[in-house]
């Protein structure tokens, strides 16, 4: 066990590579022995490693008598470089017990100060430092932290009794209370705690430091903690470490002081120390809000209007050693710190160091200016910077200085933020949209059928529905805020009306959505428009010199198309034909389509929809000019078109001269108990061929009509869906040819164009080598991929699979983040397949997953010539892309 417990400071130096790995020591213990390594005025201490961690957890949370042989070893360490000794009467050593994993999880786990004092200590300490006072402040911390983080204690019951002690004696401040005030309390907490537990206040410095350790062990286990992994994607398994380190006090006078700084401002990434301190206070004072803190720099008070003195005024010299640290400490690291020091009669220590929180904007800041002044290179810069936190520049956001009058609060299912009138259909959505006004789509969840109400729409809320939903999914792509599964909502539609939290709604009332925390708020909230110039540019331009991986969009819509060609799109990976299908005014001749007793019916009906899908394609290619656009011809189940009440039979009957009976007959024909595995894809195109003739040659006649305006060809990439045989696509991919070859006829020019299909069958996988002997590209598309790998539907996942990835059955949610274990092998299969066939066989993914950089680095990794994501999210994948190629 001497394997897992390192020493650091008071001349320890470990020949253990392993005393610096975070993986071993966490993120503390390496950053502590770099410290002191270096020089720097730290405390001595122990860590005792991440691995014993999980022994604790798995050896039933108790610890073996090699483990406790390493710790006293660990202790007497520290006796020895501070000449104190633990739990000694006269010259009492005491301790502070904190967690540290390998990367930092601010404020999610435990930490004991002031370990080691007791009824006997407390006096040594108390003569030793020639301050009673100090001494009993301290013992009262120490039972009020001890007896909340190890035995559980509700830590109101002890603030309740120093407010009324303060009140007793006519205090307001924790300053004005002296030894005997302070002496006092000590017996009113232990009292406390005898009678919460039935037994008195540890004594025993040995068993108090035992219970720290397992308390922080078992602080990674906390729901805190739980949730904080979960949105940051840190495994269950890392584990924790422990760091045992002597105390020095803050608390010791008004000379002595304690305060937490950045290198860097962290909320702009200005280069300006950036801090808080106070005097005569220890650490959890400044963190835990008890006193207000005062600002570390002259500059930063003055600004402020400040009147307590700063640390650079109240303290020059210390202020002076702590700044040339700073310099040190950034110079060492090459990146901004987030440091925790203490100064005890005047002399500095460091108690933490470690690389500080920052937002997305500080975060780019810095990066492009350390390149500048030389302290990381370009590489190095792109690797720093979170692709996913581009997410909070991209959107609009809401006002940090504005007021937000919450009303319930949701799941983040699409960032941005967005005010409008709430309407509760896409058909009102739309209307009032094309009057100019800003709307707010309401639904209880939504569907295909919404299409056109969600683009309408400046956002998006749902009752039900999870981060993978329609509503989700859908917004993410057309760059829309949306707010999904806010179980505070309710609806009546029948008053138009709705109940969200407390309060009542009507149509047409404003309200705001704040898509990156969930939050649903009444009235409207100013929002700041995104900058994309300046540092993000520079990134941009880092991350494409050094990608190997081309990046396109998925967008079927003009502005989509510009919006992603604005973010950085080198072509189309999906254009989804089945949306413009939902457009006003073509609905009609889709139901007369479907609906329809022979070919020559579909055919009429087809002829509406060929020159509404010819400027559809048109439209798009003159703004992808020169670049690969990939359609995806018609894929959804026919149902989805269908009408749905009697007035929708009504209006159909009219426009077709049918009878609503006839149709209600014919529609009920067409039903399927499972539709997303029926009717659809290359299905459609083998028993309904007329549909994917119309739709080729809408393709190819656009594409020669921008050619011949603009003389800047656009590629096709004609993509049919759903295939499973190599026999369905050799059909289509014939029938594709013959209308590419009639309209070039006909238009007396010849263009460039593919044809190729989407892998989303695990049969097809399994099939990729035949399948590429027609296919000159596959694209991945993973969303179907993985709901028919896991036989899971992505819109009714929502209500599972959370407890899945709490329980770690799926280390994320596979529908956000590509199953490597499982769709993966699919994907890499059919890669190394379909190659084998043709070896310039062209892949990408097109699935949500082609905007998550986990899924990217493994498309580097599986040799994808490209990955298309949601037009929002094309910088993201940049990023990650140029990320994914340095490794």
């Amino acid at each position: 066990m001497s394997a897992y417990v390192f020493h650091f400071g008071g001349g320890a130096v470990s020949s253990d590579s392993r005393a610096k790995d975070k993986t071993i020591v966490g993120g503390k213990g390496a950053n502590l022995a770099e410290m002191a390594g270096i020089g720097l005025p730290v405390p001595p201490g122990f860590t005792i490693s991440t691995e014993v961690c999980a022994l604790y957890n798995e050896n039933g949370k108790t610890f073996d008598e090699d483990l406790r042989a390493a710790v006293a070893r660990g202790v007497s360490h520290i006796e020895a470089a501070t000449a104190r000794t633990f739990g000694d009467a006269a010259n009492p050593l005491l301790v502070s017990v904190r967690s540290g994993a390998r990367v930092s999880m601010p404020g999610m786990m435990d930490t004991v100060l002031n370990l080691g004092l007791n009824d006997a200590t407390v006096a040594g300490l108390a003569a030793g430092s020639g301050d009673a006072r100090f001494a009993w402040d301290s013992y009262r911390r120490f039972i009020q932290m001890y007896s909340d983080v190890v035995l559980g204690l509700d830590h109101h019951r002890f603030e309740d009794a120093l407010e009324i002690a303060k009140e007793d004696n006519g205090f307001f401040n924790d300053v004005e209370m002296g030894a005997e005030h302070w002496q006092a309390l000590v017996g009113e907490y232990k009292a406390i705690v005898a009678e919460e537990l039935g037994r008195p206040f540890p004594q025993d410095v040995h068993e108090q430091l035992w219970g720290a350790i397992a308390a922080v062990f078992e602080s990674w286990e906390s729901d805190r903690a739980k949730v904080y992994r979960k949105l940051n994607d840190i495994p269950q398994g890392w584990g924790t470490a422990v760091n045992v380190q002597a105390m020095v006090f803050g608390n010791m006078g008004d000379t002595s002081a304690t305060g937490v700084a950045f290198t860097r401002d962290p909320a702009t990434g200005e280069k300006a120390y950036y801090g808080e301190w106070l005097v005569n206070a220890q650490g959890e004072d400044v963190v835990a809000g008890i006193r207000t803190p005062q600002y570390l720099t002259k500059a930063a008070r003055e600004r402020a209007g400040a009147k307590p003195l700063s640390m650079e005024e109240a303290m020059p010299g210390a202020y002076a050693e702590l700044a040339a640290v700073f310099e040190l400490l950034e110079k060492h690291y090459c990146d901004m710190q987030d440091i925790e020091f203490t100064v005890e009669k005047g002399k500095l220590f460091m108690l933490q160091t470690r690389s500080g929180k920052r937002t997305a904007k500080a975060a780019l800041k810095m990066a492009v200016d350390m390149v500048g002044e030389g302290l990381i290179d370009e590489a190095t810069a792109i690797r720093r910077i979170d692709p996913m936190a581009l997410d909070q520049l991209l959107h609009p956001t809401l006002d940090p200085k504005a007021q937000r009058d919450v009303l319930a609060r949701g799941l983040p299912a699409s960032p941005g933020a967005a005010s409008g009138a709430v309407v509760f259909d896409a058909d009102t959505a739309q209307t009032l949209a094309e009057r100019g006004d800003a709307v707010i789509l309401v639904r209880v969840e939504t569907s295909p059928e919404d299409i056109h109400g969600m683009h309408a729409a400046k956002g998006i809320l749902t009752a039900r529905g999870g981060m993978t939903s329609h509503a989700a999914v859908v917004a993410r792509g057309m760059g829309r805020p949306c707010v999904s599964g806010a179980s505070a909502l309710s609806i009546d539609m029948a008053t138009r009306t709705a109940r969200i939290g407390s309060r009542e709604v009507k149509e047409g009332d404003v309200i705001t959505l704040d898509g990156s925390n969930g939050d649903v708020m009444a009235g409207k909230v100013p929002t700041v428009e995104p900058e994309l110039v300046g540092d993000f540019g520079t990134l941009m331009e880092w991350a494409d010199k050094h990608r190997r991986m081309k990046v396109r969009t998925n967008a079927e819509t003009p502005l989509d198309c510009q919006v992603a060609r604005q973010f950085g799109a080198e072509g189309i990976g999906l254009c989804r034909t089945e949306h413009m299908f939902f457009e006003a005014g073509r609905i009609s001749a889709v139901r007369q389509m479907i609906l329809a007793d022979d070919e020559a019916g579909r055919r009429a009906a087809l002829a509406k929809l060929l020159p509404e899908q010819r400027s559809d394609f048109q439209s798009i290619f003159e703004v992808m000019a020169g670049l690969p656009v990939t359609i995806r011809l018609l894929d959804p189940p026919l149902h989805e078109f269908l009408p749905h009440g009697d007035a929708e039979f009504a209006e159909l009957a009219e426009a077709t001269g049918l009878g609503v009976d006839h149709l209600k007959r014919r529609a009920g024909e067409l039903h399927e108990f499972n539709p997303m595995l029926g009717h659809r894809g290359c299905r459609l195109g083998i028993t309904f061929p007329e549909i994917y003739e119309m739709q080729a040659r809408a393709i190819f006649e656009a594409a020669c009509d921008v050619a011949d305006q603009s003389g800047d060809a656009p590629i096709p990439e004609v993509m049919i869906p759903l295939v499973a045989t190599r026999r369905e696509l050799e059909i289509l991919r014939a029938l594709v040819d013959r209308v590419a070859v009639e309209v070039f006829a006909e238009k007396g020019r010849m263009l460039e164009y593919m044809v190729g299909t989407m892998i989303e069958l695990p049969r097809a996988a399994l099939m990729a080598g035949e399948i590429a002997e027609e296919a000159k590209f596959f694209s991945f598309g993973t969303n179907d991929l993985t709901q028919t790998t896991l036989g899971v539907s992505r819109d009714d996942a929502a209500r599972f699979l959370n407890p899945y990835v709490d329980q770690g059955i799926y280390p994320r949610d596979p529908f956000v983040s590509l199953d490597i274990e499982g769709v993966g092998q699919l994907v890499e299969l059919a890669a190394e397949r379909g190659r084998s066939t043709r070896p310039h066989l062209k892949l990408g993914i097109c699935g949500e997953h082609g905007g998550d950089p986990a899924s990217i680095a493994f498309c580097e990794k599986t040799g994808l010539d490209y990955v298309s994501a949601s037009p929002y999210r094309v910088p993201i994948a940049r990023l990650a892309a140029a990320q994914a190629a340095l490794g």
